[in-house]
Parts: structure tokens; C-alpha cells; sequence
């Protein structure tokens, strides 16, 4: 039988239309949705399902919505199928999803906390000073001494996201993030800048560690026996430690090392669920060959493609 570990995206994963064909046939999913207006006070799902899309990609709002849909999709794995993970992991954000989904963490909570974690991330560093951009084809070390380089001088800019063995992502003031894309622009190495509007897990997010921390730190988890690994450590954290998502928001997401502790515990396959492909794309790197590596995007594949694990 599979050992699966169940994967939850994070921001960048939204587009406008995610989660509608969920709501038009299945009650969980539109149940979801529900649970998730009452506590915001808005239509979060018209924002999902029409747009528009710039008001979607306020983290204030993209944060809450990602986490719906992740929700609702696994709401419908796990009524339409016998899916059991392993494991549970989520990138940044998708780590509330993989605790309401694990049994740690209520859901209607988790909105109202997302909802307060991208308020407080965006108020962190005033609007349009901060940058972050994707780096590919660079392993980590090289780009960690990069970045030690550059550092100080242009302002703040660190390695964030180890998303993969050659991904990673940087993060920190406008300026500096741009001076590190031009010098390993000068060196044929590939950069994407990110559309953020914020420098997302780097140090200059500690007002918004200090914000969140005592919101956290009250709310309840469930014992479940269900084990999810941290982005904080990579490592296993069970029972889980609030403490992982205080530190997280202004830490790196350990991705890289979160797909090796997977494999590590003996996972042959991975799941994402929720909104896009992104981490599918990842594992497809980072993971052993003859692997399973499925997505959640079209419901009913992913239904037959859960289906199928314990066939």
C-alpha cells in the first residue's frame, strides 16, 4: 500500500475560478466555503470563484482563500475516498492547511488566523520596499554566500525558500534583492522576480512574528496521532509545536529538506492538495525516481487517482 505524504500550497498557488467546480458538486466543499464567510464577514468565495483578481492577490485575502480551497479539496478526498496520508506538510501558508487537515487545528480558527497573519505580514515592511524573486539552476550554498555578499549594503536580502535542489527563492528590501538578480544575471544564472507585494519569510518579517505570537500561542490544537513536518526545522514535529508557525513567518521554509524527511519515513507518494500544480512541480525534482507525485487540481482525477493508492 501507498505511504503518502499529503502536501498544501502556499501563496502564489491562486488563480481566479479556484475552488468553483468543487462548490458546484460536492455539499463539503460549498459547507466549507460557508464556515469560511461567517468568519471573514465577506463573500470570500464570489472572490474565489469571480474575482477580481487584484483584490485576490492581497495577502490579507489570499491567505484565507488558499486555505478554503486546500480545505475543501481535502474535505472532498477524504469523503469520496479512503485516503489516508502518512504524513502532513504545508509550504508557508499551506502548513494551516496541512494542521486543519491532520486534526491539529480547527478550520473555522485557522481562517481567522490566516485573515491576521496576512494583515500583519503586509503592514511588516511599508508597501513597495520589499521584493522577493525565484532563482534557478543555483544551488543553495553558492546563493547563501551570494546573498552574504550583497547583504548590508544595498539593504536585507536572504535565501528563504529552499524549495528544491536547484530553486531557491530570495527575499528582502527592493533594492538588494535587485542587486543580487543582476549580479547572477552577469553570471547566466536564471531570476524571476515574484509578484508580492511583500519580502515574505525574510527577518524584516518580525513585526508580524510579534504580532501573531500571542494569537497563537491561544490557539488549541487536537492531539490527533497524525504527524506533520515543519517548514521551520524539515523535521517531524509531533506532537506539533505551536511554536513552528510563530517562527516560521519570519524564517526560511525548509522545503527541500521537508521532501527528504518524507522520503526518509518511507513516502512513495505525493499529494498535493489544494489550489495549482506548484508543489507537484517541485517534488517532480526533488523526489526519487518511480515516485507517485499526483495533484489536486482536476477533482475528478485526483478522486480516482486517490482511489487507485489503495488499489
Amino acid at each position: 500500500m501507498a505511504k503518502i505524504l499529503a502536501m498544501f500550497p502556499g501563496q502564489g498557488s491562486q488563480y481566479v475560478g479556484m475552488g468553483k467546480d468543487l462548490c458546484d458538486k460536492f455539499d463539503v466543499a460549498r459547507n466549507a466555503f460557508a464556515e469560511a464567510d461567517e468568519v471573514l464577514g465577506f463573500r470570500l468565495s464570489t472572490l474565489c470563484f469571480d474575482g477580481p483578481e487584484e483584490e485576490l492577490l492581497l495577502t490579507a485575502n489570499q491567505q484565507p482563500a488558499i486555505l478554503t480551497v486546500s480545505v475543501a479539496t481535502w474535505r472532498v478526498l477524504a469523503s469520496e475516498t479512503d485516503l489516508n496520508p502518512a504524513l502532513f506538510a504545508g509550504h508557508s501558508l499551506g502548513e494551516y492547511s496541512a494542521l486543519v487537515a491532520s486534526g491539529k487545528l480547527d478550520f473555522m480558527r485557522a481562517v481567522e488566523l490566516v485573515r491576521l497573519r496576512g494583515q500583519a505580514m503586509q503592514k511588516a515592511v511599508p508597501e513597495g520596499t520589499g521584493a522577493m524573486a525565484a532563482v534557478i539552476g543555483m544551488d543553495a550554498e553558492s546563493l547563501l554566500e551570494t546573498c552574504r555578499a550583497v547583504d548590508g549594503e544595498f539593504g536585507t536580502v536572504e535565501v528563504v525558500n529552499f524549495n528544491s535542489p536547484q530553486q531557491q527563492i530570495i527575499s528582502g528590501h527592493k533594492d538588494a534583492v535587485g542587486a543580487i538578480i543582476k549580479v547572477l544575471a552577469e553570471g547566466k544564472v536564471r531570476c524571476a522576480p515574484l509578484p508580492v507585494s511583500a519580502p515574505f519569510h525574510s527577518s524584516l518579517m518580525a513585526p508580524a512574528r510579534e504580532k501573531m505570537a500571542p494569537k497563537l500561542k491561544e490557539a488549541p490544537l487536537g492531539p490527533t496521532e497524525h504527524s506533520v513536518i515543519a517548514n521551520l526545522t524539515g523535521k517531524l514535529s509531533q506532537p506539533y509545536d505551536i511554536d513552528n508557525l510563530i517562527r516560521q513567518i519570519d524564517s526560511p521554509v525548509l522545503w527541500t529538506d521537508t521532501l527528504s524527511t518524507a522520503v526518509g519515513e518511507g513516502c512513495d507518494t505525493f499529494f498535493e492538495i489544494g489550489p495549482g500544480k506548484v508543489l507537484f512541480g517541485l517534488a517532480r525534482k526533488a523526489v526519487p525516481k518511480g515516485s507517485k507525485i499526483i495533484h489536486s487540481d482536476a477533482i475528478e482525477k485526483a478522486i480516482e487517482g486517490a482511489r487507485s493508492l489503495n488499489s
